[in-house]
């Protein structure tokens, strides 16, 4: 690989702004909401995954 050059005018550096507390709250609840619906998803694949064996009634 060789050594890439920036273009004149244009910086390849990106600093993105310091979060509000407004934006942090949101990302904490969506985070906070996104674990508990993983949750609820995890425990229903598991009870349906589930495989019951039955004895057959030929046998």
């Amino acid at each position: 690989m060789g050594y890439i050059k920036e273009p004149k005018g244009v910086d390849f550096v990106i600093q993105s702004e310091p979060l509000t507390d407004k934006d942090r709250k949101e990302i904490s609840e969506f985070i906070k909401k996104y674990k508990e619906k993983q949750k609820v998803l995890d425990k229903s694949k598991s009870v349906r995954g589930r495989k019951t064996t039955k004895k057959s009634e030929n046998a």
